[in-house]
């Protein structure tokens, strides 16, 4: 398929933070009420795109989610790993961002063995419905899935975590701008933040991370994830997939996301705001524990 020269500047290409918002946002007028004193106004909102993003993999439609345009490329890689798609980041051998009146296509070309693998999955799953976890056949099947993390060093501190969690809340400028995306950053054991990316969905926010870590050659066990969602059992898997060795959420996780923590030695941290959170495993692993 041929793509249109013309089109809005791509997302990925050497361009300013500021552009790179442009493209993730749009502008509305609206009428701003307050109904106490039945007073009106109107006023130009920026909102969050939420454009359609297409993967294909060697010229093959692979599937179609909303997310924000910009950072496509790590999306295109972090996707493509914790979905189990590629094995390392050289399977990918080039990724083309293309802008369509429709949204955004990301041509991804991948080692024929990686196709391969593709193709059997997508034969196997033709027929079934959807239930979020693309291509597992049995529930023993999920337990086999992925492999458990390394028992931690204790080098993750309840100082770093707040740190962590202080500095992601003031790293969003697309949140900071529409009030309506998530972020997931990885931080180093000083809590840090190192990497920070943003979208219009948890799970797109978590795999661009995981992308810009495996481009820029970043050992992941190093750090840990902190983000600004829930922990479902998507963030936990991907996570684990990436082997970041801890995640740290603002919100709740979920049942399963606890269980498959603990099955896979995921250091899991939620409902982590001000100066208290909640250690749902790897207590053991993080120092200054008396602090909470």
């Amino acid at each position: 398929m041929s793509y249109p020269k013309t089109s809005p500047p791509r997302p990925d290409t050497d361009i300013t933070m500021e552009t790179a918002l442009d493209a993730a946002t749009e502008h509305y007028k609206v009428e701003q009420y307050w109904p106490a004193s039945g007073d009106s106004t109107e006023r130009t909102d920026t909102l969050a795109s939420e454009v359609p993003v297409a993967l294909q993999y060697n010229g093959t439609s692979h599937v179609v989610m909303l997310a924000s345009g910009m950072n496509l490329t790590d999306l295109a890689y972090g996707f493509s790993y914790t979905e189990g798609i590629i094995r390392r980041p050289s399977d990918i051998y080039d990724c083309e961002v293309h802008t369509t009146p429709q949204g955004y296509v990301l041509d991804i070309t991948i080692a024929s063995a990686c196709m391969q693998q593709l193709r059997l999955r997508r034969r196997r799953m033709t027929g079934q419905t959807g239930c979020g976890l693309c291509g597992i056949e049995s529930l023993e099947a999920l337990e086999h899935a992925l492999q458990p993390l390394p028992s931690p060093s204790p080098d993750l501190s309840s100082t770093a975590i707040e740190h962590a969690l202080h500095t992601l809340s003031q790293q969003q400028p697309l949140r900071q701008r529409t009030g309506a995306t998530h972020a997931a950053g990885w931080a180093n054991f000083t809590g840090e933040i190192q990497l920070i990316r943003e979208d219009v969905g948890r799970h797109n926010a978590l795999d661009k991370l995981i992308g810009a870590l495996l481009r820029e050659q970043h050992t992941a066990a190093d750090g840990f994830a902190v983000v600004s969602s829930r922990a479902s059992y998507e963030m936990v898997q991907k996570t684990i997939q990436a082997q970041i060795p801890a995640l740290v959420a603002v919100s709740a996780p979920t049942g399963l996301a606890v269980q498959v923590a603990r099955d896979h030695n995921l250091i899991l941290v939620g409902f982590a705001r001000g100066e208290k959170f909640n250690i749902y495993h790897g207590s053991q692993y993080i120092k200054h524990i008396a602090r909470i």
